[in-house]
């Protein structure tokens, strides 16, 4: 098997297990697995942004941006009052800067925008913990 034939086998694989994932995916895990893309995203825009990949970098800002707008609009506003519109104000400012990032170049917006992400992930998988150890009602 040709190195394309491998590659088109392992992306067509990553896509089932993908799929597969977020069909059994709980609620809360789902959210969990947008953030880890986001995360994942503004990673590879990083390298790629360092690497002067220009186009790939953009691709990449764009992905993370769809999926933060993907969280954005997951927020249930009347049951989650002000902390849903908190978050939305948030969601909204890491698109923002991702937009800066990309415009400007710069590395840093991007790890400013992944150390918001990554605290906030920590905050929902620490919930996801609770929820597990309560017991049931």
């Amino acid at each position: 098997m040709s190195f394309a034939g491998v590659r088109n086998a392992l992306d067509q694989y990553s896509r089932n297990a993908v799929q597969t994932g977020v069909e059994s995916a709980s609620p809360h895990r789902l959210i969990q697995m947008l953030m880890e893309g986001a995360l994942g995203k503004i990673a590879a825009a990083k390298g790629l942004m360092e690497r002067g990949e220009i186009q790939a970098k953009g691709e990449q800002i764009g992905s993370a941006i769809s999926i933060i707008d993907g969280l954005k609009a997951s927020l249930d506003k009347e049951k989650g009052g002000d902390i849903a519109r908190n978050l939305e104000d948030l969601y909204i400012y890491m698109e923002r800067r991702l937009l800066e990032a990309h415009s400007q170049n710069d590395v840093s917006i991007l790890d400013e925008v992944m150390d918001l992400l990554k605290e906030l992930k920590e905050a929902w998988d620490a919930i996801g913990e609770q929820v597990k150890h309560e017991p049931a009602a």
